[in-house]
């Protein structure tokens, strides 16, 4: 190897790094680094939001449910759920809704099924304004990690494909001509399946984690159904 051909292989060498790759990647890849790094980010606050708030609603519903089942007062503890209602945590709000209907009924001097079916219903009806409140931007997290390997995947066959076509000016066809485009559009999978791979897990988790507070909270409902149904008797 000659000295020319030494200082091109370092020179080779040193344009590989991949802060150079991105810098010198065509608009199309630039652009698409820039979309999967956005959704890479938004992932990241999504993913430690979200873990903030299902940690938070767990530890509020395990001490709601010691409270409730400690053999306390209901209306006692209803109102303490009133007067506190921001911080008594989900299953806390579904007690105070269904506690609340139950009283207007009987304060109203409905008959017994009647003063039931409003306290399900206000049960309910919070129930499903927790689990929406829960389940917020899952949905996100699920569409980066399905997506961001695809887009990743684009700008990896555009950069090839640019690659390749600056091939038909060049009468000699080495790996050093080729080498350069084909580590930038690469560099667009990698970052794609950076963008995926937290998101997909942190999803699965959460999903998990909120099905497993549902079926808490539904449980709860039928329990305190029956408690109502009990003391209207």
């Amino acid at each position: 190897m000659n000295p020319v051909e030494a200082i091109q292989s370092v020179n080779a060498v040193q344009d590989l790094s991949i802060l150079s790759l991105i810098t010198n990647a065509s608009v199309l890849v630039q652009l698409v680094l820039g979309v999967l790094l956005l959704v890479s980010l938004m992932s990241w606050t999504y993913i430690f939001r979200k873990m903030f708030e299902v940690k938070n609603a767990q530890r509020q519903t395990a001490k709601f449910e010691e409270d409730f089942w400690s053999g306390g007062d209901l209306n006692a503890l209803y109102e303490g759920a009133n007067k506190r209602r921001a911080k008594i945590g989900p299953l806390g709000r579904i007690f105070e809704s269904g506690m609340r209907e139950y009283l207007k009924g009987r304060q109203q001097k409905l008959d017994a099924g009647a003063q039931l079916d409003g306290a399900r219903r206000a049960m309910r009806a919070s129930y499903q304004r927790e689990m929406d409140a829960l389940e917020l931007h899952l949905s996100f997290l699920a569409s980066a990690g399905s997506v961001s390997p695809y887009v990743g995947l684009f700008g990896t066959v555009w950069g090839i494909m640019n690659s390749f076509r600056g091939l038909a000016n060049v009468q000699q066809a080495t790996l050093a001509h080729v080498a350069p485009g084909i580590a930038e559009a690469l560099v667009a999978t990698a970052i794609g399946l950076f963008a995926a791979i937290p998101a997909v897990v942190a999803y699965n988790r959460f999903v998990h984690d909120t099905d497993r507070l549902a079926i808490r909270f539904e449980s709860f409902i039928e329990e305190f159904s029956n408690i109502l149904q009990r003391q209207t008797r």
